[in-house]
């Protein structure tokens, strides 16, 4: 005889094994989001461009929404490790990963090589392009050199001449600018990568390495004050903030042209409602009037874009190099 007191006990059973699988992660959404520290993953080390943006949109989503906003740096394999683990990270809003353009194209060249331990078009969602910021190629001052076409010019007239590029790491955007440089103008340049643009920047002051390149924000400063020299800006149209500094398609090299951002991703299956909220917290962060002075200081320009807008940058990227990458075996 089947009881209403062993019928209550057969459906609590089965509410509780029905609970027990769902994930913790899972358990936590359905609370009000965030209720608990978030983190930043930035897969370089600390003081680059990508470190100094985290930085400053982390702190004011914090204070906006009641959450630490933690920043983690995991550098590595051209960025790949850090964005390995966030792709591996429970998909609730808590972990990101704020990358620049070095992501699409280390991805492909991972991917084109077999070794890649994630797919950054299927792994990832975009949450928001944060900012825009130029891609600058430099130099040290003692290369006797004003520009890229003068550099080209240089190295074909000067066999013995062993100078070196700097890269922030294989497949990442100075790694695939050098080689497609080098095949542009025809001249011969090695390639040493670094874990990030704080390095490579220290060995480019002290001369250990002639030529190098990253986003404007890490070497802007050095800049102004003569300590590097800027050969060339990968953007479309000069940038106010270097007006002197030609573009590469002025200088005979538009293969090498290249839109320089800095945006967050989440793990793909992370809900649409908290991509949301985080994409509506980024855009106030970096439109907010202290932070867009400081940004634009650094000569990035705030942006806030949407996730299909962050999305579409991606993949237009990734395509746009493919077949260089392909073509020049970078993987």
């Amino acid at each position: 005889m089947v009881t209403r007191t062993s019928t209550f006990r057969s459906a609590l059973g089965a509410l509780t094994a029905a609970v027990a699988l769902i994930a913790p992660w899972q358990l936590a959404q359905a609370q009000a989001f965030p209720n608990k520290p978030i983190k930043i993953v930035v897969p370089f080390p600390a003081g680059g461009t990508t470190d100094i943006i985290a930085r400053m949109v982390g702190q004011r989503m914090s204070e906006a929404m009641g959450q630490p906003v933690l920043v983690e740096n995991k550098g590595g394999a051209g960025g790949a490790i850090g964005a390995d683990a966030v792709a591996k990270s429970a998909p609730d809003g808590y972990t990101l990963l704020m990358h620049n353009i070095t992501f699409p194209l280390s991805s492909v060249a991972q991917t084109l090589a077999n070794r890649s331990p994630f797919n950054a078009e299927t792994d990832f969602a975009g949450v928001s392009i944060a900012v825009y910021v130029p891609f600058v190629l430099t130099a040290n001052p003692s290369v006797p050199a004003k520009d890229l076409r003068e550099l080209a010019t240089l190295l074909r007239g000067n066999k013995n001449l062993q100078y070196n590029y700097g890269s922030t790491g294989p497949g990442s955007a100075m790694h695939v600018l050098g080689e497609s440089y080098k095949r542009e103008a025809k001249v011969d340049i090695e390639h040493v990568p670094f874990k990030g643009a704080a390095p490579l920047k220290q060995e480019l002051l002290s001369g250990r390495i002639q030529v190098g390149g990253d986003q404007l924000s890490s070497s802007l400063a050095e800049i102004r004050a003569g300590t590097l020299r800027a050969l060339a800006t990968t953007a479309s149209k000069r940038i106010a903030t270097l007006p002197d500094v030609p573009t590469v398609r002025e200088l005979g090299y538009p293969a090498l042209e290249l839109e320089g951002w800095n945006g967050l991703f989440v793990p793909a299956k992370t809900p649409k409602d908290i991509i949301d909220r985080l994409q509506r917290e980024v855009a106030a962060a970096v439109r907010h009037p202290d932070v867009s002075r400081r940004l634009i200081e650094l000569g990035a320009e705030p942006v806030g874009s949407t996730p299909a807008e962050q999305d579409a940058m991606l993949r237009r990227q990734m395509e746009q190099f493919r077949g260089v990458i392909r073509e020049m075996k970078l993987e």
